[in-house]
C-alpha cells in the first residue's frame, strides 16, 4: 500500500503525515509505504488545489484538511477492503 501526503511541508502537512504514520502502526499494516510529495506539479498532476493531501494507492482520499487519525484509519481500511 502507497500512501503519499501531498503538500508544501506546512504545518499541517507535517500533521497530516504524523496522524497517517500513527493509523498504520495502529492498523498493524507492515507494507505501507508513507512518501511525501512537495513537488508542485506533482501535487497538481492529481488535481489538488488545496493541502495537505492525502493519496492512496495514486487516488486522492482526502484534501485540505488535517484529519483524526480515526478518519485516516478508516480511509485506509476502506482502501485496504476494497482491493479485495
Amino acid at each position: 500500500m502507497r500512501l503519499e501526503i501531498l503538500g508544501s511541508g506546512c504545518a499541517n502537512c507535517k500533521k497530516l503525515m504524523a496522524v497517517t504514520e500513527a493509523a498504520v502502526r495502529e492498523l498493524g499494516i507492515d507494507d505501507a509505504e508513507l512518501v511525501k510529495v512537495e513537488d508542485f506539479p506533482k501535487i497538481m498532476a492529481y488535481g489538488v488545489m488545496s493541502t495537505p493531501a492525502l493519496v492512496i494507492d495514486g487516488k486522492v482520499v482526502l484534501s485540505g484538511k488535517v484529519p483524526s487519525q480515526a478518519e485516516v484509519g478508516s480511509l485506509i481500511t476502506t482502501a485496504l477492503a476494497s482491493k479485495g
